[in-house]
């Protein structure tokens, strides 16, 4: 099969594909992505779980399947499918036993607006202004540093475009592949925050 034709890739292809570079590794993050797409209908129904947050344990999941693939953690002793499937099922899991107890009121942080709500309004003005010049400031110098895709397309999410305009914008295939490529940047953004 042609890589470009439109069926499903085989995994040596996927492989193959994820450990090159250029416009084959993006082509082929973005098919696996479309390939497995159903298994957030499956969680939906198996796990109970809204489309979006189905659909968030899968971005996760295919990110994690491809940093294993580049780090060589994958040595294919299963098929991808019956691997991404176990990830995928494990971190839907790991999200439902997070929601579903207390545990993590524990863990949680009071919201800026309740913390600030017993205070004088000249004081809560300041505390804002500082907050979001601050975050602004540091947010902006974080996204200097990634490529200027990323930079177009998290600048064009946060005004509020959605996955369809990106997309069209920015000449990607479709809002899967846009919202991809997306999360991709805000997980390389992450990683800026940490370091």
């Amino acid at each position: 099969m042609d890589f470009f034709s439109r069926g499903n890739l085989s995994d040596e292809a996927i492989i193959k594909g994820i450990l090159s570079d250029g416009i084959l590794q993006r082509t082929t993050e973005n098919r696996l992505y479309e390939q497995y797409f159903y298994f957030i209908k499956d969680a939906t129904y198996k796990h109970q779980l809204f489309e979006d947050e189905a659909a968030s344990i899968y971005t996760d999941t295919i990110l994690a399947f491809i940093d294993n693939v580049r780090n060589h953690k994958f040595e294919g002793k299963s098929a991808i499918k019956t691997y991404l499937f176990q990830i995928f099922s494990n971190k839907c899991v790991d999200f439902i036993r997070r929601t579903s107890t207390n545990k993590m009121s524990v863990h949680e942080t009071q919201p800026m607006e309740d913390f600030m709500f017993g205070m004088p309004d000249e004081s809560k003005n300041v505390l804002q202004k500082l907050i979001s010049e601050n975050d602004f400031e540091k947010l902006n110098e974080k996204i200097r540093l990634l490529g200027d895709k990323c930079q177009q397309m998290l600048m064009a999410w946060g005004e509020g475009f959605s996955d369809n305009k990106i997309a069209e914008d920015l000449g990607y295939q479709s809002a899967n592949v846009a919202k991809v490529s997306r999360l991709r940047c805000l997980e390389k953004l992450k990683e800026l925050y940490r370091e």
